[in-house]
């Protein structure tokens, strides 16, 4: 499901188990990130897949990327794999007005 920032946030604080998920570069992260996030680079196929592989697809996850391209994707991957609580951030980090670690 793609929702705006506030949406996210919202449908986050309102959701008791779930991870927010940075699927960008460890490059991308290290620059800035949403605090808590846990990263798992998407254009590292295998290692991507590898970490879908041990997540709970029980709880929600809230993903983003630069700029909701590849959070879009992740989703759609994530989807196939049987997860169907997944929430992408519209615009990504270039939109994000949040706080940033």
């Amino acid at each position: 499901m793609n929702l705006k920032q506030e949406e996210w946030l919202l449908k986050q604080e309102q959701t008791k188990d779930n991870i927010i998920l940075d699927v960008r570069t460890a490059e991308e992260s290290n620059d800035k990130r949403i605090p808590n996030s846990k990263l798992l680079d998407i254009a590292s196929p295998q290692n991507f897949m590898e970490g879908l592989s041990l997540m709970d697809k029980k709880i929600s996850y809230f993903i983003y990327c630069r700029s909701g391209n590849r959070s879009s994707q992740a989703c759609a991957i994530m989807a196939s794999m049987g997860f169907d609580k997944t929430y992408n951030l519209i615009g990504g980090i270039l939109e994000w007005k949040g706080e940033i670690e």
